[in-house]
């Protein structure tokens, strides 16, 4: 029963005056860094903690590392002292007592651990001793490990049978080449892993001093203090913290190239675009403003008018940016007819060229401000989705009133802010792009 409430309750929408919440933060003695949205509305809480142990720590040979680490967390954990270790079945079970729910989870930089759990007093206790065991004493079971590693071959083989995967992939190492973003899981780096890997990395990685740990729900800053340190208590203490190895930045392209691979499939598959920005690059609002004019905004985008409106040569096309704490891709993607594929290339590369060259124009400039200042609110209306961007203000170390400002920011830039932040950042004469369908 309890865990359908807190279901329910998670579905709730908050007072859409979320931007006006303070951010509290402060460090622990252990180093650990902390950030407290107080929401009061609902007998809830949400933590997420986070570390540099994202998929650009695997290592060479051993893409998807990060992640099953993250994925066998939840396997089981370790006994300590009096209490009893308990396998993958007994661990859900004691999660599903709680009405609690508890997840690991990794990107490309980060691995995040959230929990969420009510806030009665007996049950968040609880969940936080249960968390803390989990987070410090996972059992990487082998056993398991070796189940899970063959679903997870089989779940590469299967989606190698799918053009958009595929295409997706060899766009991702074209762009990124041999920079960690672009490396890809398989078979052979799986075989790589074994669970002795998963318990170094994890004690390499999880030490205090490099959490930053995100809170959003009804409990204050002391209490909120105690259960951080609770949670952190069990991790290694007095471990060295010296700076983890940098890793490379993504290098520019430096010419065009077209990678065309051969698939039978009735839709060719086109991904164009180049190693775009960091998450904390200055340019980083005018072009995610200037993206929805250009790609971002479904039907009112350029591109969607110049390649399917006007000529009818896809039914959907897109462009983002996918900034990171390295620089994420610039992607714009099409499926198209195999006879049209190259036409639908040029109107499109066309697009994005005239669109650096030019920036957009005052009119589509305001319907995007319009469109991006109305939606504000959507974008703080659960407790969910102030997590996501709590957790984003303290992976990147954004300021604390960031939310506060977002609105008066994204009204401030210009169409010249655009034009140039775009031609600063994108290079239409450098771009890979990749088409995967039937041979001509």
């Amino acid at each position: 029963m309890k865990k359908y409430l807190l279901a329910g309750l998670s579905c709730l929408l908050l007072s859409p005056a979320m931007a006006g919440i303070p951010i509290q933060f402060w460090m622990l003695d252990n180093g650990a860094k902390v950030y407290l949205m107080e929401v009061p509305n609902l007998p809830m809480v949400d933590f997420q903690l986070e570390f540099d142990a994202g998929t650009r720590r695997d290592g060479k040979g051993h893409s998807g590392l990060a992640q099953a680490t993250a994925m066998m967390m939840s396997k089981g954990i370790q006994a300590q002292g009096n209490l009893s270790a308990l396998d993958e079945n007994q661990l859900g079970e004691a999660w599903a007592d709680l009405g609690a729910i508890v997840g690991a989870n990794a990107t490309q930089d980060r691995m995040s651990l959230s929990l969420r759990s009510l806030t009665r007093p007996e049950l968040l206790e609880a969940a936080i001793e249960l968390a803390a065991r989990q987070l410090a004493y996972p059992a990487f079971p082998a056993d398991v490990w070796q189940t899970e590693r063959q679903r997870w071959i089989a779940s590469i083989q299967e989606s190698e049978t799918k053009p958009s995967v595929l295409a997706s992939k060899a766009f991702s190492q074209a762009v990124f080449a041999s920079h960690p973003y672009g490396a890809e899981t398989t078979a052979e780096s799986l075989a790589n892993i074994d669970t002795e890997m998963m318990a170094d990395f994890h004690a390499r990685h999880f030490v205090p001093c490099r959490a930053k740990i995100s809170i959003v729900g009804a409990i204050g800053r002391e209490q909120a203090n105690e259960l951080v340190e609770q949670l952190l208590a069990s991790l290694p203490s007095g471990s060295s913290c010296e700076l983890l190895p940098l890793v490379e930045e993504v290098k520019p392209l430096e010419q065009a190239r077209r990678v065309d691979i051969a698939f039978e499939s009735a839709q060719a598959h086109v991904f164009i675009g180049q190693p775009g920005i960091a998450r904390q690059h200055p340019d980083y609002l005018p072009l995610i403003v200037g993206n929805y004019v250009l790609g971002g905004g479904g039907f009112v985008s350029r591109l969607t008018e110049q390649v399917r409106e006007k000529r009818g040569l896809s039914y959907s096309v897109y462009s983002y940016f996918s900034p990171g704490q390295h620089a994420g891709a610039f992607t714009v993607g099409l499926q198209t007819r195999p006879d049209q594929a190259q036409q639908a290339i040029e109107v499109a590369t066309k697009v994005v060229s005239d669109f650096v060259q030019d920036g957009p124009t005052d009119k589509e400039l305001q319907a995007a401000k319009n469109f991006l200042i109305g939606g504000f609110a959507l974008r703080l209306d659960s407790n969910r989705k102030l997590m996501d961007n709590l957790s984003n203000i303290a992976w990147f170390d954004l300021p604390l009133d960031y939310l506060d400002h977002w609105t008066e920011l994204v009204d401030k830039i210009t169409v010249s802010d655009i034009q140039q932040a775009f031609a600063r950042n994108l290079q239409p004469e450098r771009m890979v792009t990749v088409v995967l369908g039937p041979a001509p």
